[in-house]
Formats: structure tokens, C-alpha cells, sequence
């Protein structure tokens, strides 16, 4: 569950919720090539995802974390309220299945919308696991924490690791202790085998390894979105 409604990252006042409207994203303008790509990377937490995501954007003023306190089809519909979303190239949604009855209407929307999914089912957490070891059975997110908290525990240094939500450091622990080139098999590895279009349906599953591989190797991408024509979306587009 999500704590109570604050912003991690503070929205400026030129992109605060416009309630008029529900823009379909758009890169930016037309004719502009870019030189970086400019993330806005919604979560629907206001601390583990937040955290861990803003040491991937550090050094770019113009990419923007937001930590909003909404869950699955209401947090994407609150994204398409905000302001300004063309000044960014690619926009993420990331959020849990979390057991919520629109969690296959929120990742749908995002596609209509333009934006991308970063979802998992069931937890985040799943990502973090997947740096340790493979998981072929859906669990719960308490199971999840156990397993990450016994990992870590057997590192020196950590013996006394308790699983913190609002620990700023999980990122750090991850590079050192983890093994995120093996999440990311692990993760597509889980894809091949669960995913069907029925995505509620589909545990243990995620798709933030696909956020963090663009995150780290943006040049895969950049050409594509410069060679954009008339503001096309690279909706379909895979990249990895």
C-alpha cells in the first residue's frame, strides 16, 4: 500500500494538474533533435521507487522523479493531467498489481495515452529480489522483504540489514551486493515465461528492468527518437 499523497520530487508550478484536459503525450517539439533524453518517471509510492530511481537521472535538471501517493488506473489518470509533458521524451508510469481489481486498465491506459508501464506483479520488490535470485513462483511482498532481508544479512557488514521502504541506500546495496545485469535476464527470462495479455494474471512478472536498461544505455534509443516523424510516439517501439 502507498502512504498518504506527497510529492518525493516537487512538481513545478508549469506542470501541476491541468483538470481541463488529457493530453496524449507527445516528444518534444518537432524538429528539435535531441542530445539527452528527459525522463519523467511517475511512482505511485512516495519513497522505495522514488529513491531508487532518482540515482539513475542525477546530474539532469530537465528529468523528473515523482513520487505521487496514487495506485494503478488513478495514478496514470492523474499523469495525464499534468502539465507540460511534452518537454519530456519518455514518460513512465511505474506502479504494483498490489491485488487492485484496475491493474490491467492502468497498464492499458498508459498505452492509449502514450505513456509506458513500468508495472510489476506483485510488488517492487520482485525487481530487487531478482538481483539475488531467480523467482518462478508468485509470492507475496512480505515474503519478497524476508527473502531480500536474508540475502542481504549474509554480507559482512549487514548483519543486522532490516528492509526499510524509505531507505535511501537500497539503490547503493543493490550495485553492491546484487547483481543487476542478472535481474534483468531474470526479469526476461519471467516475461517469456508468464506474461499474457491478461497482466493481473501474470506473476511473478515485471517491467522495470526494460525502464532500467533504457535508463543506462539511452544512446539505444536516442537516434530512434530524433528520427521521429511528425511527432510519431515510439509506442510499439522495443527497444530491448
Amino acid at each position: 500500500m502507498v502512504a498518504t499523497a506527497q510529492f518525493h520530487t516537487s512538481i513545478d508550478k508549469d506542470m501541476k494538474p491541468n483538470k481541463h484536459s488529457t493530453p496524449k503525450a507527445q516528444p518534444r517539439q518537432e524538429g528539435v533533435r535531441s542530445k539527452k533524453i528527459h525522463y519523467l518517471i511517475v511512482c505511485e509510492g512516495t519513497e522505495t521507487e522514488p529513491n531508487y530511481f532518482e540515482n539513475f537521472i542525477k546530474g539532469d535538471r530537465l528529468s523528473k522523479v515523482v513520487g505521487a501517493g496514487r495506485v494503478t488506473l488513478s495514478l496514470v489518470e492523474y499523469v495525464s493531467t499534468l502539465n507540460n509533458l511534452e518537454s519530456f521524451d519518455r514518460i513512465w508510469v511505474v506502479f504494483d498489481e498490489d491485488d487492485d481489481k484496475n491493474f490491467n486498465k492502468a497498464i492499458e491506459k498508459c498505452h492509449d495515452l502514450g505513456f509506458e508501464a513500468g508495472w510489476t506483479n506483485e510488488a517492487f520488490e520482485l525487481w530487487l529480489y531478482l538481483h539475488f535470485e531467480q523467482l518462478d513462483n508468485a509470492i507475496k511482498r512480505d515474503a519478497y522483504i524476508e527473502k531480500l532481508e536474508a540475502f542481504i544479512r549474509k554480507n559482512k557488514g549487514y548483519e543486522k540489514f532490516k528492509y526499510d521502504k524509505n531507505n535511501k541506500s537500497l539503490y547503493a546495496i543493490m550495485q553492491e551486493l546484487g547483481d543487476e545485469k542478472t535481474a534483468i535476464k531474470r526479469a526476461k527470462k519471467l516475461r517469456d515465461t508468464v506474461l499474457t495479455n491478461n497482466y493481473k494474471q501474470s506473476k511473478p512478472c515485471t517491467t522495470i528492468d526494460i525502464l532500467v536498461e533504457e535508463l543506462r544505455n539511452p544512446e539505444k534509443i536516442l537516434d530512434k527518437l530524433n528520427d521521429l516523424i511528425d511527432g510519431e510516439k515510439l509506442l510499439k517501439t522495443k527497444f530491448f
